[in-house]
């Protein structure tokens, strides 16, 4: 037993590994095949459109207002645009109403004589505007100031832009054939240079005029009196009408003859005007002849005069 017992303790361990035996290699009845697969083409597509007609909508827009020559409907999206931007400037210058009224005028303005006679309209409310704010706390005190700061309504919208009305008017439908066009378009714009030289000579005159004459009778009156004028309104007045005339010639409306023809009938148109106010405004009788109605007679006699002068120039 003892000798047993010893023969095992002096017999080294067998190792397990030597009774391990590894698996058979797996053998497929069938060859290993690879799947091909075959590369699309990388093509960009385009996405969809997150508005639908949106482009359409903007191509359209940007058509109708580059459109020539105007419509109806560019007139209205060009004006609308042009009022937004210049929004605060109208604000200074016209009440809510008179911007209203001058909306309607550059809509037609610019559906007869597109952005040139726009832009002379423009010309002609900015330069008014500026003159009437010239010394406003001065004119105010002596109380020949305009209304509401100056900021015109739409009476004097419509009083001051009457004869330019009826000249695109004119102008759009034809009237007079082809012919006629060129002075409807001359009519325009004498309109214009004579209600801003009246605009520009009455307003200086009231805030720089050292001596103001009754232009009846030349007798010395206070600044402001109807039918009064004075050297230096007289003179800014002229300065203005040219000025506004170099515009439309600039913009191709009228030519140089055009605009020499356009500030003398607005002189006279304006001497005439104040024939009318000194002898007649705030008489008896004619207490309906306020400022907006004879603005009317006005510019009308301008306009007026300066196509009669243009047609003799020509011959009839």
């Amino acid at each position: 037993m003892a000798f047993s017992t010893t023969l095992l303790r002096s017999t080294p361990p067998i190792p397990l590994r030597q009774f391990y035996c590894p698996p058979p290699a797996k053998r497929f009845l069938y060859p290993r095949v690879t799947p091909v697969i075959p590369k699309m083409p990388l093509t960009a597509r385009a996405l969809p459109d997150p508005v639908p007609g949106f482009q359409g909508a903007v191509s359209e827009a940007i058509a109708l207002i580059q459109s020539s020559p105007a419509t109806w409907k560019s007139a209205l999206l060009n004006n609308f645009l042009i009022f937004i931007a210049g929004s605060p400037i109208l604000a200074a210058g016209l009440s809510l109403s008179g911007v209203a009224a001058a909306f309607l005028l550059g809509t037609l303005t610019w559906r007869a004589f597109g952005p040139p006679g726009f832009l002379l309209v423009a010309t002609y409310f900015v330069i008014g505007t500026a003159a009437t704010k010239v010394k406003m706390a001065q004119k105010e005190a002596q109380g020949v100031a305009e209304k509401r700061k100056g900021r015109r309504g739409p009476g004097s919208v419509i009083g001051s832009s009457a004869a330019g009305c009826v000249c695109a008017f004119l102008s759009i439908y034809g009237v007079g054939g082809k012919a006629f066009l060129r002075l409807w378009q001359l009519g325009f714009v004498a309109s214009f240079c004579t209600k801003l030289s009246d605009t520009v000579s009455s307003e200086i005159g009231k805030a720089y005029g050292k001596t103001t004459y009754l232009v009846t009778s030349l007798k010395i009156v206070p600044r402001g009196t109807e039918g009064a004028v004075s050297v230096e309104g007289t003179f800014a007045g002229l300065l203005a009408s040219i000025l506004l005339a170099f515009v439309g010639c600039l913009m191709g409306q009228i030519d140089a003859v055009e605009a020499a023809i356009c500030v003398v009938a607005a002189q006279v148109a304006n001497l005439g005007e104040s024939f009318i106010g000194a002898a007649l405004q705030e008489k008896e009788g004619f207490r309906w002849l306020n400022n907006d109605v004879v603005n009317v007679i006005n510019i009308s006699m301008g306009s007026i005069l300066a196509i009669l002068i243009q047609k003799m120039l020509r011959g009839f």
